[in-house]
């Protein structure tokens, strides 16, 4: 994939999005990628597979304006080996402006000594930005790679720690991740943000049964 400058300390979902390719199969998204320039354009698909570029599209605009924080459309990790597809389902799992190490998806896959391994299967990630692997990063601290180049990652760590990943409803007392279609219809006075599903549980919410924060 290019390692092109998509400037992500300064959004523009149009200009981001006019750079991506999306493919996908009727189970779901199957590759991200990016291009230079922004020339040409994703396949144009009718059906299931039209509806999921579309879905992909739309969140993927709204997680670059801060306006979304967990993806629902779905992905299609089919084709890829075994092992480095558990390394990926276990990265998709990392929390909202949060990181994880290579070592630590290693243990949980029960290979403490496959770090390396885990750091090709985020390397060859078919989906990045849906399957965040840019949340992945070195024991050490250090950002390790990413197919979009270092400067994107860190661009999307930071993008991520500048928004509150949980908005709470003062009237019902609900907290959903931002971009739930619950937490759309809270009025603007009615909005309180939280860093954490923690923090609002400490605060009395009670987490929303549709997008079900951690």
């Amino acid at each position: 994939m290019d390692q092109i400058a998509l400037q992500l300390d300064r959004p523009n979902p149009a200009e981001l999005l006019a750079r991506l390719d999306l493919t996908a199969s009727p189970a779901g998204i199957t590759r991200v990628s990016c291009r230079r320039g922004r020339g040409g354009t994703s396949a144009q698909e009718s059906g299931r597979i039209g509806s999921i570029l579309r879905q992909a599209r739309e969140e993927l605009a709204e997680y670059f304006a801060g306006d979304r924080t967990f993806f629902t459309v779905p992905v299609d990790l089919s084709k890829v080996p075994s092992f480095e597809r558990a390394a990926l389902e276990i990265a998709s799992q990392i929390p909202y402006g949060e990181v994880r190490s290579y070592k630590w998806i290693a243990e949980q896959l029960g290979k403490p000594d496959a770090a390396r391994v885990v750091g090709g299967a985020m390397a060859g990630n078919p989906v990045p930005l849906i399957v965040p692997c840019h949340r992945v990063v070195k024991a050490d601290g250090g950002l390790g790679g990413y197919s979009f180049g270092l400067v994107q990652k860190e661009a999307l760590l930071n993008l991520e720690r500048s928004i509150a990943p949980y908005v709470g409803c003062a009237s019902t007392k609900i907290f959903c991740r931002k971009g739930c279609a619950h937490e759309r219809r809270i009025r603007e006075g009615g909005r309180i943000h939280f860093a954490s599903a923690a923090d609002a549980r400490m605060s009395g919410f009670r987490p929303c049964q549709v997008c079900r924060p951690a």
